[in-house]
């Protein structure tokens, strides 16, 4: 109540200064101080913890005119940062109704308005303001953006798309990475819905907007092995390490399953050699030493193993180190390696395996869209020591 009190009590001033400049042009005896009584009465609604009352008393004490129009203003964005946002709606709403304010304050009201019905989620109500701004050309690309959002959480991937073109005409900006994104939305709810053509229709334009669009690809893949095409598969998984080696890892699992199904397993193993020196990921490590330990048997698997934790450590390649070990341990020796096996899996527990590179946003599971700062392909895999 006391910081209430403190954010009102300038309004209260700035309304004592208007009336006393009003009071010069009145004749003296006609004035029966209606400030000191409103403005006392709005204090004692604080002190009472009536603050709806107490803001009706302030907004009325502070006529509306070109000059408190500003104030205006302020105020109602501070209640929206603040969380009061029923409160800040109303100081808005309030100004746009005044007939005496003119059209460039009205539109600043109007974008005023809007954000605090988008601070509310009545996303309608916003997106309408939102859109009669962008029809009058004012506060167009502040309000572009605040419809971008909008759509985004609506899933109107459809409308997001032709406003993320619009903001990028007026910006310059590139949105092609989102707009790539929003393709890639739109074949998934088809794959939900069981349109298999559209699916192919959409994730072509994903790639044709961003060429480099690793979940297009991903996704590709993933619907050319429902389609039972697992050379297609294969192709789209392959074109993964050209788009972005870092999300190499993420085509390994699904590429051994393919190649399996066409019974080409050293075909696979050649690719994952081929990548080997330029990016020794953990996990094309642990592929390639499963395929030796199945030719050459654990020795000829821990050597391998061995040989590239010396030269990029790594604690799943420890892990999977000490596992082969294991196989081959008896006694003393298998007991001390099931501790030390323990002690590294309670090391990789908390480990994240994706972080955002914009805010740091961490998880076990790949987001296209970072749920902490809201960045299109931002989640990347995480590699090194603890990665994968």
């Amino acid at each position: 109540m006391i910081e209430l009190l403190l954010l009102l009590l300038p309004v209260a001033s700035v309304s004592g200064w208007y009336m006393g400049r009003k009071s010069q042009q009145i004749p003296q005896a006609s004035l029966k101080n209606p400030f000191h009584r409103d403005y006392f009465l709005g204090i004692n609604y604080l002190i009472n913890e009536q603050p709806d009352k107490a803001v009706d008393i302030f907004i009325k004490l502070l006529a509306v005119d070109r000059d408190t129009i500003e104030t205006h203003l302020a105020l109602g964005s501070l209640f929206r940062k603040r969380g009061e946002v029923d409160r800040a709606i109303r100081i808005h709403q309030n100004l746009i109704t005044r007939p005496q304010l003119e059209q460039e304050q009205r539109n600043q009201a109007l974008n005023e308005l809007a954000q605090d019905y988008l601070r509310a989620g009545v996303l309608d109500q916003a997106e309408r303001l939102f859109l009669e701004l962008v029809d009058k050309n004012k506060e167009v690309i502040s309000s572009l953006r605040y419809l971008l959002s909008i759509y985004q959480q609506q899933k109107d991937w459809q409308q997001a798309i032709k406003i993320a073109r619009r903001l990028q005409e007026q910006t310059n900006e590139s949105m092609e990475t989102a707009i790539a994104h929003y393709y890639c939305e739109l074949a998934d709810q088809k794959r939900l819905e069981g349109g298999p053509e559209k699916i192919t229709d959409y994730l072509t334009k994903a790639l044709n907007t961003d060429h480099n669009c690793v979940r297009a690809s991903l996704a590709f893949a993933e619907h050319a092995i429902r389609q039972g095409d697992y050379l297609l598969a294969i192709k789209h998984y392959r074109f993964v390490a050209e788009q972005d080696p870092d999300y190499l890892s993420e085509t390994i699992v699904p590429l051994r399953f393919c190649y399996e199904k066409i019974q080409q397993e050293e075909e696979f193993i050649a690719y994952l050699w081929s990548h080997l020196d330029n990016y020794p990921k953990t996990s094309v490590v642990i592929a390639i030493s499963e395929y030796i330990k199945k030719q050459q048997g654990n020795r000829a698997a821990i050597n391998f193993i061995a040989e590239q934790i010396r030269t990029s450590p790594s604690l799943r390649g420890l892990d999977r180190l000490i596992e082969l070990y294991l196989t081959i341990s008896q006694g003393d020796t298998k007991d001390k390696l099931l501790l030390l096996k323990d002690l590294v899996a309670t090391l990789l527990t908390d480990k994240p395996s994706y972080r955002c590179t914009e805010c740091g946003f961490s998880a076990s599971n790949l987001y296209w869209h970072c749920p902490g700062c809201k960045h299109w392909s931002s989640v990347r895999p995480v590699h090194g020591v603890a990665g994968k």
